[in-house]
């Protein structure tokens, strides 16, 4: 009998807890969990190990010859990265801290994200291309700025988002100097504290010297529902000056309704109970004769639905499917996954509250992927014009 190969490999703290819950879901043995995430990575054509463990691409949802290369931080269960391999980019790193969303990008991509990004190193990062993330919106404070000049102190709009997450973008972007970048968030942070949030983030990423685009943009014209998202485009000046072309992408006039991602059959747990249905109809009622737009979203299966929110969980009311004669129910996990544009090989190992969360918290992969073919796409004419340039001198 041959002897068995011994391969180490590095796994941080963090990662080591998530192997030893998985393994005890799966009724497996920590190493045989191990070895199911390792063959993942060696069935595919490629494979790179980096520091915090393996980064393996996605076998038939990454392109076999990427064009260009990018990373995937506060990653989520991996939305933006869908969307990003979709248009030929090949993931070199990503980052989520959620010990559940971990779970979900684990059992799709084979691979473990890095966690809390304010404890990883520049140097820890590879080199990229595009810098993708979809970062929360923390509060911005820049009241201290005129303090800072009455000492004597240097200040600018990076010093200004520090204690914020979005500070850590700045930061890896500072560091690594990617061709460009990609930054989504709600629509509201464009209005945030009467437009000083915004005005912040987008003058501290202009001071790293990147001209900047940005576009509010509906995913109704892809999947059956409401959801307007902010995106932040970037491109590098210091490699390809000032005259950057880029558009974002015009959506079509299409508008899906939701009987198109519905499921036949369901468990009798989605409908809503007595107590519940009552509740959410006194509710209604009750702000309603206060002249409030409170309450639930009632659907049929040819409307679009309102915004899915991470609260769903808790009731479903923002969006609950007629069901004739009987109490409405709320959409399955499945459905959810559906209504962000995940296809229906998107495995969700989570609990229907998590999944709820993650679904809610997560992006419309075909809007982002639109967008990112353009990206790739003023990227790839904007290389072509700095190698003729280069060629003509």
């Amino acid at each position: 009998m041959a002897k068995p190969y011994r391969i180490p490999v590095h796994l941080a703290d963090q990662h080591i807890v998530i192997l030893r819950e998985l393994a005890a879901e799966y009724g497996v043995s920590n190493p045989e969990m191990a070895a199911r995430i390792l063959a993942n990575a060696l069935s595919q054509s490629e494979f790179t190990f980096v520091a915090g463990g393996p980064m393996s691409k996605l076998g038939n949802r990454s392109p076999r010859k990427p064009t260009f290369s990018f990373i995937d931080l506060f990653a989520g269960i991996g939305g933006i990265r869908l969307a990003f391999q979709q248009s030929g980019g090949d993931c070199l790193f990503s980052c989520e801290w959620d010990k559940w969303a971990q779970k979900t990008y684990i059992e799709n991509f084979g691979d473990i994200p890095r966690g809390d990004i304010r404890k990883i190193l520049a140097s820890d990062i590879p080199d990229h291309d595009i810098l993708v993330a979809g970062f929360p919106c923390q509060p911005f404070s820049i009241a201290g700025v005129s303090k800072k000049k009455s000492l004597g102190r240097e200040h600018g709009f990076k010093d200004e988002t520090q204690g914020t997450l979005f500070f850590e973008i700045v930061r890896i972007l500072e560091s690594k100097r990617p061709k460009a970048f990609l930054l989504e968030n709600v629509r509201n942070l464009l209005s945030h504290d009467k437009g000083n949030t915004f005005r912040v983030i987008k003058s501290a990423l202009e001071e790293l010297k990147y001209t900047v685009f940005y576009k509010v943009l509906d995913a109704s014209s892809f999947v059956p529902q409401h959801r307007e998202r902010l995106f932040i485009v970037g491109f590098d000046t210091m490699q390809y000056g000032n005259r950057v072309a880029f558009e974002f992408p015009r959506l079509g006039d299409s508008r899906p309704t939701l009987g198109q991602i519905l499921e036949d059959k369901y468990d009798k747990k989605y409908i809503l109970s007595d107590n519940l249905w009552e509740y959410l109809q006194q509710y209604a009622r009750k702000h309603a004769e206060k002249g409030n737009g409170f309450g639930f979203g009632l659907c049929s299966k040819n409307n679009r639905a309102r915004t899915l929110s991470a609260r769903y969980y808790k009731d479903g009311s923002e969006i609950l499917i007629r069901r004739g004669n009987g109490n409405p129910r709320r959409l399955t996990p499945r459905e959810c996954a559906r209504l962000m544009g995940f296809d229906d090989s998107f495995k969700i190992p989570v609990s229907d509250t998590q999944a709820y969360r993650q679904f809610g918290n997560s992006v419309v992969v075909p809007l982002v992927a639109s967008v990112a073919q353009n990206l790739a796409a003023a990227l790839g004419k904007l290389e072509q014009n700095s190698h003729r340039a280069r060629r003509a001198i």
